[in-house]
């Protein structure tokens, strides 16, 4: 094998996102249920026989060091191989949104590369990779709605009949984005919420619990406001994803968004049930 193309990278919504307190260490608590949606990255793998990682920005520039990069590295690392890559990015998941474009594309990296190199590492191994990479790596190469909780590393299945229904939502990121680091060192944020259980999630879904980021994120980006209005005046239940900026409502019924500011980047997703990579290591069930 030469080469893998168009391997997918889709982005995340986190439906609730709780803080239920701090570790010494800094690093904060969280309960949330992940889950995925059809607004994707596209990336390209090409086989260097040299052991060089290079990397193409096929539509947004990224950073030189990259998560993709890393996880190149790292996974090449562990799996003692002289091989390299060619890596090319399709960026259309917006960057600083809560929606976990980087962490997916990682993920992506991890597994399109585990079989490009032939290393064939199990998912156990490339779990801990990713860990050590990003909180939120896990998730993606779990591949599947979850119930998230310790630092992102915890990440429990959803039994069938608890998982919310297939949705269709907008999703909409304003011009602006954050800086996670901002807002999780904010003085004002919550970080004593009650703890949460998958049945409490499963009696609400799209309507359970809150995002207990965004009164931070909204002093810090006055827009965050402004789409959750916008939505709002919609007949939709709006709430932020993650660490921000995107804002994302369950569309239980049609909706002209056409007359969205040209600057905001607006879509409507569709849910995932499984990742479209599922499957392309083994242990797919860690639950």
């Amino acid at each position: 094998m030469q080469a893998i193309y168009d391997v997918p990278a889709p982005a995340k919504l986190n439906l609730f996102l709780h803080i239920t307190g701090r570790r010494d260490d800094g690093y904060h608590l969280l309960e949330s249920v992940f889950t995925l949606i059809d607004w994707y990255d596209t990336l390209h793998f090409e086989l260097r026989s040299d052991g060089q990682i290079t990397r193409e920005d096929l539509s947004t520039p990224l950073p030189p060091d990259d998560l993709c990069t890393r996880a190149a590295r790292a996974l090449q690392l562990t799996g003692g191989t002289p091989l390299g890559a060619h890596i090319g990015i399709h960026k259309r998941v917006p960057a600083q949104a809560g929606m976990g474009g980087g962490s997916s594309d990682a993920a992506s990296t991890l597994l399109a590369l585990n079989r490009l190199w032939g290393l064939n590492l199990p998912l156990s191994q490339l779990l801990a990779i990713g860990l050590k990479l990003g909180a939120d790596i896990p998730f993606f190469l779990f591949g599947k709605t979850a119930f998230v909780s310790g630092i992102g590393d915890i990440i429990q299945p959803i039994d069938s009949q608890q998982l919310p229904p297939q949705a269709t939502l907008a999703v909409v990121k304003p011009e602006a984005g954050l800086d996670t680091k901002e807002i999780f060192s904010s003085p004002f944020l919550k970080r004593d919420s009650r703890h949460a259980t998958i049945e409490d999630f499963a009696a609400a879904h799209y309507r359970f619990g809150s995002n207990d980021l965004q009164p931070v994120a909204q002093a810090l980006c006055p827009e965050i406001k402004k789409v959750i209005d916008f939505l709002e005046s919609k007949e939709m239940h709006a709430r932020m994803t993650g660490s921000g900026s995107a804002v994302f409502a369950q569309m239980p019924h049609t909706a002209d968004l056409t007359d969205a500011p040209s600057a905001w980047q607006v879509k409507v997703c569709k849910t995932l049930a499984v990742h479209p990579l599922v499957g392309w290591a083994t242990e797919t069930d860690i639950g």
